[in-house]
């Protein structure tokens, strides 16, 4: 099997164009690639495929082998593939995920795709549809009772669930203990993503995140729209700003005319191999 190893933020994946052929048990087969000392070493496995409605379609697997509706940094770094290999000449293309249909327009340096902005659609915040399993239409700086202790939590979908949690300083907190233990807290039927927020200005938001299935990782691109998203209904920022990650930093903005999403970053080739 050839394969693309892509990164967005440090964010990185595998990626296995499935234009040729189908693989088998995707699931077993991202356990064993993106174990880092034994593997190749990923954060999950993303296959490139034919879509029927769209341009191309995306389905990825996290390290532990659950399959996840989107993923905002691996949906840039597809959208490189595709035109840095010749798979399209357009620079706004479609792309096919679990939680819907993407949008995406490509911005290219020196003949090759340096960054992508990604029409993310609408965040839901209807408790149900995300899912949230508490009695309240909205889960809005909600106090919840985790193990650990008490946090105020905001709730999310960005095509996947996010529980969001605004902090004095992103740096100190006990990510570990934290993102687990509020990933698979019995509130989050499908468990959850996880993010802790740091409010720097108005326009600039901190972050580090605890992805579901994957653990602490150095971007998430849905959960820096989820965070934004929870920063305008907490007051706590602008509509528009920019989300620093461990990996690197996002350009978020929340607009108004057609309440939808959009995330401009970058997306990187780190090697490509056969195994």
């Amino acid at each position: 099997m050839k394969f693309t190893k892509m990164h967005g933020l440090g964010n990185d994946y595998i990626y296995m164009n499935c234009f040729d052929g189908e693989i088998e048990n995707p699931g077993d087969l991202a356990i064993r690639l993106s174990d880092r000392h034994k593997g190749i070493g990923s954060d999950g496995l993303v296959l490139i495929m034919p879509s029927a409605g769209c341009d191309f379609r995306m389905r990825m697997f996290n390290a532990d082998g659950t399959e996840a509706q989107m993923c905002g940094n691996a949906s840039r770094c597809v959208a490189k593939y595709v035109y840095d290999n010749g798979m399209t000449d357009h620079t706004e293309i479609t792309l096919e995920t679990l939680a819907g249909t993407r949008q995406l327009r490509l911005f290219l340096e020196d003949g090759k795709v340096k960054t992508v902005r990604v029409d993310m659609g609408k965040p839901v915040m209807t408790a149900s549809d995300i899912p949230v399993a508490l009695p309240l239409d909205e889960i809005i700086d909600c106090p919840v009772c985790f193990p650990s202790e008490t946090r105020r939590i905001t709730c999310v979908s960005m095509g996947n669930p996010h529980a969001v949690t605004f902090v004095d300083d992103v740096d100190r907190i006990p990510l570990k203990l934290w993102g687990p233990e509020t990933e698979c807290y019995p509130l989050f039927p499908e468990r959850t993503n996880v993010e802790f927020v740091q409010r720097v200005s108005p326009g600039h938001l901190k972050m580090r995140v605890w992805e579901r299935g994957a653990g602490e990782t150095q971007a998430c691109g849905t959960g820096a729209c989820a965070a934004l998203v929870a920063a305008v209904l907490t007051d706590e920022t602008k509509r528009k700003a920019t989300v620093s990650l461990p990996g690197g930093d996002l350009a978020i903005e929340w607009r108004t005319d057609d309440h939808h999403v959009y995330m401009t970053g970058e997306a990187v080739t780190v090697f490509t191999g056969e195994i």
